[in-house]
């Protein structure tokens, strides 16, 4: 079923307030879309040179000790072209065992050289093209994959409906609070390596299920990590200040977190749920941001100065992470209008950042709105409920996008992402990530491989 059908804002407008989706808004002046846009924002003692973002999209095509390899380099050139001024290094594991995928990237002494070519290749680009680079940030997402890590899974805390998804055992074992807290060590040492590349912000990774976001929903786990708020903010806070005690002001550190984990899609649950981050107990299909506000609050109080709103997750609710179209092949159609998914992002993203209006927030969930992402965009800017326009399936089809959208006010409607989601199916396949139908020259031929292989093991 096709769902984005609108040819013209007023179309697109229309059924947002027909849907009663009240946070779904648009400026729709493109002298004004440009205007906002290209706003400034400061992050701590950083000035950031426009209020786009690219989101931290992993493209499982590092080498296998963890190095950017080919595809890597062409991806992040590309977006270093491209005009965003925050452009969100994807997700690098701390230890070799927290690692999503054999390709996923992980930074360590022996391959950091290469992470700092990368890094200065992306800002010798970025500098031709834009006149400068002193103002483009490129945070470090920092990861431990947890239960999605290969070939070990690590879970933080038993949740049925997540162990039957994940084919986790109820007898399997969680992660020794002493062995938390020497994470919390390779975090430290992996930001060490990342200030030495010449990344000058590190992001803790905290989203879509992975062993930090897991965490933050424990309230079942025993121990030091586990049950009250303070217990699940634990690891995170010391995170925070470990890296504080050792880098002092030379990192900007920000964090991605998650304010709804929802509940694994087609699950039976019982109330009240006592599973989970971000979500009412009485009713776990929607947001309860109590205990999120005190987290960020808590937060911003250790030192964290840049917060990316995400939620849901894609290996049990990819349609609360990133409403779409089309989903990818094996996966439930879409459980209800992808308007109602980006409302949701909207929503609970305007809260976070009202609430807390003087730490910088980067808003998801744009992508659905292919050509009109930038109005939505602008309007959210301007009217105080986010700082930045957050891009991620959309700038692997569309690298440029921030261009278009600094020099002309809109976006080609040929280019833009249509949310048919191969990129999260090459992701899926471990294979390397992006977008076959706009990018046939860099991932035409993975597509391909990619379902020949499924085919063959009679997936």
């Amino acid at each position: 079923m096709r769902h984005f059908v609108y040819k013209t804002l007023d179309e697109l407008r229309r059924a947002a307030e027909e849907a009663g989706a009240a946070h779904v808004r648009f400026t729709a002046d493109a002298d004004e879309v440009r205007t906002v846009l290209a706003r400034r924002v400061r992050v701590g003692a950083f000035t950031v040179g426009n209020s786009i973002a690219i989101q931290p999209m992993e493209g499982c095509d590092g080498t296998l000790d963890g190095a950017p390899d080919e595809l890597t380099w062409r991806r992040y050139e590309r977006f270093a072209r491209g005009g965003a001024k925050l452009v969100w290094f994807e997700a690098t594991a701390v230890r070799q065992e927290g690692r999503a995928n054999t390709r996923q990237l992980w930074i360590t002494p022996q391959n950091v050289a290469e992470f700092a070519r990368l890094l200065a290749r992306m800002r010798e680009l970025h500098c031709e093209l834009w006149g400068g680079a002193d103002d483009l940030l490129i945070p470090i997402q920092l990861t431990h994959s947890g239960r999605y890590s290969v070939p070990r899974r690590i879970i933080a805390y038993h949740n049925p409906h997540i162990d039957r998804k994940t084919g986790t055992p109820p007898d399997y074992p969680v992660i020794s609070d002493d062995e938390l807290e020497r994470l919390e060590d390779d975090y430290v040492a992996a930001a060490g390596l990342a200030l030495e590349a010449g990344f000058h912000a590190v992001d803790i990774k905290a989203v879509h299920g992975y062993l930090v976001s897991e965490l933050l929903g424990a309230k079942t786990r025993d121990g030091r990590y586990g049950g009250p708020l303070e217990n699940r903010l634990r690891f995170l806070r010391n995170i925070v200040g470990k890296l504080r005690a050792a880098y002092g002001d030379r990192l900007t550190i920000a964090i991605r977190m998650n304010a709804f984990d929802g509940v694994p899609f087609g699950c039976d649950f019982q109330t009240p749920y006592p599973y989970g981050w971000g979500v009412d107990a009485a009713d776990p299909l929607r947001e309860n941001l109590y205990e999120v506000k005190q987290a960020i609050a808590s937060l911003r109080e250790c030192g964290v100065e840049l917060v990316n709103v995400s939620m849901g997750s894609p290996y049990y609710n990819p349609h609360v992470v990133r409403p779409f179209e089309k989903p990818d092949e094996g996966n439930y159609e879409q459980p209800e209008h992808p308007m109602m998914g980006v409302y949701r992002h909207f929503r609970i993203a305007h809260e976070l950042q009202r609430t807390f209006p003087d730490l910088p927030m980067v808003g998801s969930g744009y992508s659905w709105l292919q050509k009109y992402a930038i109005n939505a965009g602008a309007h959210n800017i301007a009217a105080g409920d986010i700082r930045f326009l957050g891009i991620g399936r959309g700038a692997l089809a569309y690298p440029d996008f921030a261009r278009d959208a600094l020099e002309k006010g809109e976006l080609d409607e040929r280019r833009c992402c249509k949310t048919l989601t191969f990129c999260t199916y090459l992701m899926r396949q471990k294979s390397p990530t992006g977008c076959p139908p706009f990018d046939k020259e860099g991932y035409g031929e993975l597509i391909k491989l990619a379902r020949h292989r499924r085919k063959e093991s009679g997936l």
